[in-house]
This record gives C-alpha cells, sequence and structure tokens, in this order.
C-alpha cells in the first residue's frame, strides 16, 4: 500500500512540475474554469447583497401593518380611521405622554435619473411623520437638515445620492406639478431606507391627493416580535381586513424578488460550466496523448496503473482549482461593496452592496472541483489504459 501511495505521489508531482511544457493548454483551461467561477459569484453576490440590505432594514421591534394580501407597501392601503383604531391596540409602546409611538406612512412612485445609463426608474418617495424618524433609531442626518412639515422639501438617502442624479443637496426637483426642494441627506446604517427619498407625510398626502388614506402603519413594540395583541384587534373588528407582522419578516419576505436571480445564475453557471468542462476534457485528453510515452515507460518500469490513473486526475482538478481561485478573487476585487440597483418588491429601485461571503467563496471552489473531477475522470482512464507495449514502440 505505502508503494502504490508512493508511485502515485510521484506521478502527481511529475504531472504538476510538466505543465509549463502544456502552458498555453493549461491556461486555457485555468481561464474557462475562472470565467464560470466569476459569473456565479457575481449573480451570488448580488443577491446576497441585496438580501442583506433588506435584512439589515427590518427590526424585531417594529411591527408594520398593511392591507391583507398586499404584496408589497405600494399595493397596501390604510385608512385614517383603521389606524386610530389601531393606535389602541394593546402592545405598542407609548413616549413620555403615554402616546402610542407609531408613523402612518405613504409610499409614492416618482421618477429618478439612473446615474451610469441616465435612463428614467422608479424611485420611493416615503411620507413620514416625525414619529416615524423615532421608530428607526438608525437615522441620521449626514448634510443639511430635517425636512419642515407642511412644506415641499426632501431628504433624500445616502443610496439615492450615489446612484442618480439631481439629487444632490440643495437642488429642487419636480414630480408632476410639484417642485420640492432637496434640504438634507439621511443615513440609515446601509439599509434599503437609504434608497428612498423622505418628505412630510400630509404633504405628500396633499400634493399627490391621497385623501386620508395612507399605504402602511408602523408601531413601535412594547416587546420586541410580540405583534398579537395587534393582530387580535385587527382580526376582531369586520371593519379591518390588515395584515399585522414584524417589520423584520415583512423584509425577509421582499429578499425573495432576487431568488430567480440566484436561481437564474446558478443555471447559466452550469451551462457554461458545460463549456469549460468541453475544454477540460480537451486539455487533458491531449495531455495524455502528449505523455504516451512517458506514461507507458512509467508503467514498463513497475508503476502502476493507480499511477497514472491518480496523476492524470489531480493534474486536472489542480488546474480547476487554480481557475476556481482566480474567477473568485476576480470577483472579490471588483465586486465586493460596488454599489448598484435594481427593481424590488415595490417596483422602485432598492441600492446595495455587492457582498462577496466566505460561503461565496466555497461555492465557488465547489463548482471548480466539480469541473476539475468530471473533466479529468475520463482521460485518467485513458492514461490508465495506455498499453505498456507504446513505450517500446515508440523507442524503436
Amino acid at each position: 500500500m505505502g508503494s502504490l501511495l508512493s508511485q502515485i505521489w510521484t506521478v502527481i508531482v511529475m504531472n504538476i512540475r510538466s505543465l509549463p511544457k502544456r502552458l498555453w493548454m493549461s491556461l486555457a483551461a485555468v481561464f474557462a474554469v475562472s470565467v464560470v467561477v466569476a459569473v456565479l459569484l457575481s449573480f451570488l453576490a448580488m443577491a446576497n447583497g441585496f438580501e442583506q440590505t433588506l435584512a439589515g432594514t427590518g427590526s424585531e421591534k417594529i411591527g408594520i401593518i398593511s392591507r391583507k394580501g398586499s404584496r408589497s407597501e405600494l399595493n397596501s392601503t390604510v385608512s385614517r380611521d383603521n389606524i386610530n383604531i389601531l393606535a389602541t391596540a394593546p402592545g405598542i409602546a407609548r413616549d413620555a405622554d403615554n402616546n402610542p409611538v407609531y408613523s402612518a406612512e405613504l409610499y409614492v412612485i416618482v421618477n429618478g435619473i439612473k446615474r451610469t445609463t441616465q435612463t428614467e426608474v422608479n424611485l420611493p418617495l416615503r411620507g413620514i411623520s416625525l414619529g416615524g424618524f423615532e421608530l428607526r433609531d438608525t437615522v441620521e442626518i449626514v448634510a443639511g437638515r430635517q425636512f419642515e412639515p407642511g412644506r415641499n422639501e426632501l431628504i433624500v438617502g445616502q443610496g439615492v445620492l450615489a446612484e442618480f442624479d439631481g439629487f444632490e443637496l440643495g437642488r429642487e426637483v419636480r414630480f408632476g406639478k410639484t417642485t420640492w426642494k432637496v434640504v438634507g441627506v439621511f443615513s440609515t446604517g446601509g439599509s434599503a431606507f437609504e434608497s428612498e427619498l423622505w418628505a412630510d407625510a400630509l404633504t405628500v398626502q396633499t400634493q399627490f391627493q391621497r385623501g386620508t388614506t395612507f399605504q402602511t402603519m408602523r408601531v413601535l413594540l412594547e416587546e420586541p416580535g410580540n405583534i398579537e395583541g395587534i393582530k387580535q384587534l385587527a382580526e376582531d373588528d369586520p371593519r379591518m381586513n390588515l395584515d399585522v407582522e414584524t417589520e423584520a419578516a415583512y423584509f425577509a419576505e421582499q429578499g425573495s424578488a432576487l431568488r430567480g436571480i440566484v436561481v437564474f445564475g446558478w443555471g447559466l453557471s452550469i451551462v457554461m460550466a458545460l463549456g469549460a468542462l468541453a475544454g477540460a476534457l480537451n486539455t487533458m485528453y491531449t495531455s495524455v496523448a502528449s505523455r504516451g510515452t512517458e506514461i507507458a515507460t512509467l508503467r514498463a518500469i513497475g508503476f502502476s496503473n493507480m499511477s497514472a490513473f491518480f496523476g492524470t486526475l489531480a493534474e486536472s482538478i489542480v488546474l480547476s482549482i487554480i481557475g476556481g481561485i482566480v474567477g473568485a478573487l476576480v470577483s472579490y476585487l471588483f465586486l465586493d461593496g460596488v454599489t448598484a440597483s435594481t427593481l424590488g418588491a415595490s417596483f422602485s429601485q432598492v441600492v446595495f452592496d455587492f457582498q462577496m461571503s466566505p460561503q461565496l467563496f466555497k461555492n465557488g471552489i465547489i463548482l471548480a472541483l466539480i469541473i476539475g473531477l468530471v473533466g479529468g475522470v475520463f482521460p485518467a482512464w485513458r492514461a490508465a489504459r495506455l498499453p505498456v507495449t507504446l513505450a517500446f514502440k515508440n523507442s524503436m
């Protein structure tokens, strides 16, 4: 057994050391695998960044109330009467004056221009009361000032400022027949709220002719995650047709919007992997053919066919792993932390950063390893079956 392992190790080392003799073929195999891994990781990093952005947006301390069955804030409607009733529900935290802490909010789609492509996109304008700031403890005005209630003033998220034109501090923007002035820039620690424009709720209600209705109601919970008292009140009142859930659960569901991207990314990568596999097979078959005499000679002096098999297979795996590492490094260097935006569940842009992670690297290397294994096993089997007489034929 020890002799067999020694033979296998000797052949593996010989094959790896001889790679420079097949430099261009080897580089082609490495390049094919690296492209496959880079494409896969680009999709996964996109989905990971999007999901992490939404995960950082929701809180177990906040309850969100929307119309039953609505899949997004845009499709929801909550009347002022319902809000007044729900404000009395048990489980809502109260301030120092014993008033319930809540925020009735609007969600309106307005136009923006994407900086990179200069194309028109949908942006969310959130009508929010001052109470809405108390519910979001990560909000910070990083430039300018807060909007004044009753005036056509906006504050914009840092994500909006980074990705879209025309929302710089002091600029005036026009939505329909109304002009708004940008008076501040806010941060929420990288959450999806940074993809929004915020203005006074009652002003938005008036300017966009929303009557007395809102899209959602957010409440501060006395006990994080406990929404039972609010749900019970909503279910017991026949005038209401509302869903109640924690903000964390709400945004976790919104994160499913990019699951299709993950599936598409894997599908595209698998198709490309088949091409890389064909390249790997061609490379390894050529390698075996070019070293036929060498392999047969080793067999003639006592090396087993198993050593030829594992030596060739190891060569294929090494090339593929190198390609996987190169593809992963390229993805990390050029994608990790890159800011982008995509259409979210509310048909408006969500700004997020591509995020690599150890698990994504692991997925990339596993894919490369599979390509190397499958691409090497058949040429390795051929190497193991080369007749010993080949060594003598080529020496005559």
